[in-house]
């Protein structure tokens, strides 16, 4: 991570680090693999933090091999989402996530730790169900159909803002779909009442994780997938809509503190 990092051509405003393989031709789905100036600090930082929880969790003392291989799939999970540019890889890598993170709650976790484990893993699943039918409509609404990110992104202008539902353009459902599926994962109000619970629950490594990076993808979903690819449903949300919301979890936030 550190490599990458240093050698990151700052001057550059392509992809760098790019891997494409045939995955699924059929449905032209790729393994599709490369870093931006976003998604390369995010790499960085989960390439830190990961060998720092593996050293904190020395007080690890039952199902140790079990939990160590979860921890690797998580990381594999984490850093697949952050270079992930096909739309179907980062769903997947997206998805990888929340079984290792579950049974790490689960299974390691604090008293109450099958409670948390179950609601994190409903909220994120239920986070998962509009980011899928979001993909999927992006994906038929290309020809040719593609889940390639940065072809998604260059098409951006042809997602109708012509009203179609509640007076809403398909440009702006989409949005609003994907905003929801990534809020969660945030978590924002008012979907945020499974983070106490994880992160009380969870080993100390685990909450670690679960705030320096898990907690970031919410983020980056929105700025890879929405700003870069609904830009005027984007422009329309953020100036209102994300203000809005942003500081009233401020306030929200520090008064529940």
């Amino acid at each position: 991570g550190v490599w990458l990092f240093v050698h990151f051509d700052r001057a550059a405003t392509a992809f760098q680090y790019v891997q494409k393989v045939p995955w699924i031709a059929s449905y032209n789905i790729n393994y599709f693999v490369g870093v931006d100036g976003i998604s390369i600090t995010m790499v960085l930082l989960t390439a830190l933090l990961c060998p720092l929880c593996l050293l904190a969790s020395w007080n690890i003392d039952k199902g140790v091999k079990g939990y160590f291989a979860l921890f690797l799939l998580l990381d594999t999970g984490m850093m697949g989402v952050f270079v992930a540019l096909d739309f179907f890889l980062f769903y997947v890598f997206w998805e990888v996530m929340l079984l290792p993170m579950y049974f790490l709650i689960g299974v390691w976790g604090g008293p109450r730790r099958e409670y948390a484990a179950t609601k994190f893993y409903l909220y994120t699943l239920a986070g998962s169900v509009p980011i899928l039918i979001a993909m999927l409509v992006l994906y038929f609404s290309n020809e040719p159909h593609t889940f390639d990110i940065p072809q998604l992104i260059a098409q951006s202008a042809t997602y109708g803002t012509t009203p179609v539902l509640w007076g809403l353009g398909m440009q702006h459902l989409l949005w609003l779909a994907l905003f929801v599926g990534f809020a969660i994962k945030i978590p924002a109000f008012p979907f945020h009442t499974w983070l106490p619970d994880a992160h009380v629950e969870a080993p100390t490594a685990i909450s670690v994780i679960l705030a320096g990076v898990l907690l970031k993808m919410g983020t980056y979903g929105i700025l890879r997938i929405n700003y870069g690819m609904l830009p005027v449903a984007t422009a329309d949300y953020a100036f209102w809509f994300l203000a809005a919301l942003g500081t009233f979890n401020i306030v929200y936030g520090a008064l529940c503190a």
